[in-house]
């Protein structure tokens, strides 16, 4: 089988064991009267975020820890700068309460309890350790809050369940489902990381660059159609929803998993130690402010979330090549674009929370 043919049915397997997975265990989920925002948050989001753990894993196994740890941040810079902005191009996107109070603070303190852990460049087993805990915790905590949720929402959670198909209604099916989905998701994992690994080799790209682009658009292609389906069908808390779950599990339990199959930890190369890891922080940072602006992700904030992925991706590839252009571009960037997009965003946030102190 060639590269690109074994790319592409490892997406496919991806994507489809994904699906499988996801559709069996949010049935399993809202018969049990867990809510669709909690839905969204864990099941959804863990089971798009399935691929990362099946490549993290399987990367580290293979001896390709650059291939594990570009994933996953590149997966959460995808998150929210494509699937959230490209979602927000189509429609804009209503942010629930909770999100904004808990689930981003969440994927914020992640994302800073990670690079508090990865200082001395080593992500080490007990690190690993205290990740997978907080994830299970996390979610613990997500299905008991849903649990004691009042019983018009609960009947109101069921009413989706009715509403739902018919075949997969059944546990049996459910289940099949369910393990259908991982069977292909580690088959999709094993043909990608090999497919990547080779056009790293024929290219001489770093592994780390290849797992911060092509593997990391690849594993993020159930979180892309999850997103971009629920948005044009009205969906919008999941769309949301799934992104902020997916980062918070990509940084808990991918990363946290890969670490504990790592026999000496997980080794950052320096130049994700100094600048991604800092891109991922700051994009789950600029999370909070976009969301609290009216309570929803407008169109213009979804272009610019766009915007800023297509300069994060062409920094990559300048970086890569060593490009005369690079100082000129990291100049511009550093020196007007961000400090201009930060003092907007500032500006923006302190309307909003005066207007609302207002009424």
């Amino acid at each position: 089988m060639t590269v690109a043919l074994l790319y592409v049915a490892g997406l496919v397997a991806l994507v489809l064991g994904a699906e499988s997975l996801v559709r069996g265990s949010s049935r399993l989920a809202l018969g049990l009267g867990i809510s669709p925002l909690v839905v969204g948050l864990t099941i959804v989001a863990f089971g798009t975020s399935a691929p990362e753990l099946a490549v993290s894993v399987g990367a580290v196994v293979s001896g390709r820890t650059d291939i594990a740890i570009g994933n996953v941040i590149g997966s959460n810079v995808l998150n929210v700068l494509l699937i959230l902005g490209v979602s927000a191009l189509i429609v804009p996107l209503v942010v629930h309460a909770q999100i904004i109070r808990q689930e981003v603070p969440v994927m914020i303190g992640a994302s800073v309890i990670l690079v508090a852990m990865v200082m001395d460049g080593t992500l080490g087993r007990i690190d690993a350790l205290v990740l997978v805990l907080l994830m299970l915790g996390y979610t613990v905590f997500l299905v008991r809050q849903s649990r004691a949720a009042s019983a018009s929402t609960r009947d109101e959670y069921a009413g989706e369940l009715r509403h739902s198909s018919r075949w997969d209604r059944h546990r049996g099916v459910q289940l099949l489902l369910v393990l259908v989905g991982m069977a292909l998701l580690v088959v999709g994992a094993r043909w990608l990381v090999e497919a990547a690994v080779e056009v790293a080799r024929g290219l001489g790209i770093s592994d780390v660059v290849i797992g911060l682009t092509v593997v990391a658009v690849g594993t993020s292609m159930p979180e892309i159609a999850t997103s971009l389906i629920a948005a044009l069908r009205g969906e919008r808390d999941i769309a949301v929803g799934n992104v902020v779950g997916s980062n918070t599990f990509n940084i808990l339990a991918c990363l946290g998993a890969a670490g504990l199959f790592a026999a000496d930890g997980l080794v950052l190369a320096p130049s994700v130690l100094n600048f991604d890891l800092w891109v991922m922080v700051a994009v789950a940072v600029a999370c909070l402010p976009v969301f609290v602006t009216g309570n929803e992700i407008a169109r213009w904030e979804g272009a610019l979330f766009v915007a800023y992925l297509v300069a994060y991706m062409l920094y990559l590839v300048l970086n890569a090549q060593h490009h005369d252009a690079l100082p000129a571009f990291s100049a511009v960037m550093l020196s007007f674009v961000i400090p201009l997009t930060v003092v907007t965003l500032v500006i923006v946030l302190v309307r909003t929370l005066a207007q609302g102190a207002g009424r």
